[in-house]
Order: structure tokens, then C-alpha cells, then sequence
């Protein structure tokens, strides 16, 4: 199978392809941040890269047999800018239909976030001629994450495999650094900043073992933003997640990410796929 991937981040498809049985001849990569592409390319030397999706001649794949990507989210998702398609990120959108026309692949796969408005939807669905998919990671993970995925792939029932956080955690001792017991008393059990932004922000993002986790975003290891995730082992202690246990949310190799900073590790991570949630999508191609 030949693929063409667009918005490629840190080459989920490929692990999703992988992991699906699928046997990939040549795979191309568009993709801008060298961080991502330098993850991509340690997992996968094989992929070839090719940057900048504006300046793509997607005519040379034509034939192509699948195209996929995950276009921006930043104008069309709930706590983005919410211009839609017009806004400067989410524009890219255009750039995968024009691939999708110039392409012509037997199949294709678009996924996007799913608190887009109901117009935002529509117009998607009317430009790519299928209705979306709507997933949500915590049937494959321990993670809420609900998508859109519009695609010509059959997509089978689900089974929904039902973790926790307690199925994903570190053991404490590898995990001494991302203890933030002090932030936590600080700004929630002490009272000192009830009622205020970040004693809410903070409050919101702690979650017990047997819960799941909440949607991770870009930066999911900021114990002071929305997207993060605080883990509450009991007897008052505390931690951030730490690189592996995001890239087990999204379901990812442990130490996929490895050889990068850890900001830029959560960036990726956020940025990604739930692996297993593509890997089910793709058995279809079968």
C-alpha cells in the first residue's frame, strides 16, 4: 500500500497501519515541526518527508492508495478561535481536499475534533462527500477524546475495552520528579485561592486511579492548564503525568517519543492520534 499523509505530526498512521496488519510500501510525510518529524524519523527512517503541505504537487500520487491527516483544530474546536474554516490554521482543510481531488486515493481518512459546530461539520461533510465517524478514545484507552473521522474505510462495531488511569500509571518511584503535592496543597487544599481561575484549573485536572483521564491536549504536562492531567495516588499524593503515561492515553509505544525535550514530548503527544482508535479504522481496508 502506498500512503500519502498529510498534518503527518509524529507518523501515527504509520503505527496505526502497523499495528493493523497493513503492509506499507512507501509512505510520504507533510509535516513542518522538526520535532515531530525528528520522532518520526527515529521510529521510522523509512518515511519520506516532504514538508510543507501549501506547496505540495499532489499530482505525483496520483493513484495513491490511501490519503490521510488530521488538518488543524485551533479555529474550529470549542476553546479554539472559532473562525471555522476561515480562520488561519484550520484553512489547511482546503489543502486536503485538493490533495483528495489531485490524488484520486482508492481511500482516505480526515479526523478533527468533534466540539466543532454542526455548520463547521456539514461543511466538511459536503466537501469530502461522507458524514463523519464519532469515536471516542476512551472505547480503546483510558482517555475521553471525542473525534470525527470521515473516511471511505468501512468501519467495524466497536468493543469497548474499558481502563483506567490505574492501568496506565508509572509505579512512583520512576516518577519522582512530576510530584507536585506542594502545587496541589498550594493552590486547592489550602483554601488560600478558593473561588479563583487557578484554584478551578487546578482542581479540575486532578483524577483518581480508577477514573479515566480527561482529553490531553498540547500541553497535557502543565499542571496549571486545561488540557493537562493530575494523578491522585491517595494519601495526599500527587503528580503530573509523565511523557509515557501520555503516550500510553494515546496509546503509543512506550518511549515513542524518547530523545526530545519534555515539553515538546507532551506537544507531540496531544498533538497525535489515539493510535488504536486509527488501528480499528484501517482493519477495514482488509
Amino acid at each position: 500500500m502506498n500512503v500519502l499523509s498529510l498534518f503527518d505530526g509524529i507518523s501515527c498512521g504509520m503505527v496505526a497501519l502497523e499495528r493493523a496488519g497493513i503492509k506499507v510500501d512507501k509512505y510520504y510525510a507533510y509535516e513542518i515541526d522538526k520535532y515531530a518529524i525528528n520522532i518520526s524519523k527515529k521510529n521510522y527512517p523509512s518515511i519520506i518527508h516532504c514538508g510543507d503541505v501549501t506547496t505540495a504537487d499532489f499530482t505525483q500520487y496520483k493513484g495513491f492508495d490511501l490519503l490521510i491527516g488530521g488538518s488543524p483544530c485551533q479555529d474550529l474546536c470549542s476553546m479554539g478561535s472559532r473562525k471555522g474554516l476561515k480562520g488561519d490554521k484550520s484553512k489547511l482543510f482546503f489543502e486536503f481536499v485538493r490533495a483528495l481531488n489531485e490524488v484520486q486515493p482508492k481511500f482516505f481518512l480526515l479526523e478533527n475534533n468533534a466540539s466543532m459546530s454542526k455548520e463547521n461539520q456539514d461543511l466538511i461533510s459536503n466537501y469530502l462527500g461522507v458524514q463523519p465517524v464519532l469515536i471516542n478514545s476512551i472505547d480503546f484507552s483510558a482517555q475521553n477524546r471525542k473525534r470525527f473521522y470521515w473516511t471511505n474505510i468501512p468501519v467495524s462495531k466497536i468493543s469497548p475495552i474499558h481502563r483506567k488511569i490505574k492501568d496506565i500509571v508509572e509505579p512512583m518511584h520512576c516518577k519522582l520528579e512530576y510530584n507536585v503535592c506542594d502545587k496541589v496543597y498550594k493552590y486547592v487544599l489550602s483554601g488560600d485561592y478558593a473561588g479563583r481561575k487557578i484554584e478551578k484549573t487546578v482542581r479540575t485536572k486532578i483524577k483518581k486511579l480508577n477514573e479515566t483521564s480527561k482529553c490531553l491536549g498540547t500541553q497535557c504536562g502543565d499542571y496549571g492548564n486545561n488540557t493537562g492531567l493530575i494523578i491522585d495516588y491517595g494519601n495526599d499524593l500527587y503528580y503530573i503525568l509523565t511523557p509515557i503515561e501520555a503516550e500510553r492515553l494515546q496509546t503509543l509505544p512506550d518511549n515513542y517519543t524518547y530523545g526530545i525535550p519534555d515539553k515538546k514530548r507532551y506537544f507531540a503527544i496531544g498533538n497525535g492520534w489515539t493510535v488504536d482508535v486509527i488501528a480499528h479504522i484501517f482493519k477495514g481496508l482488509k
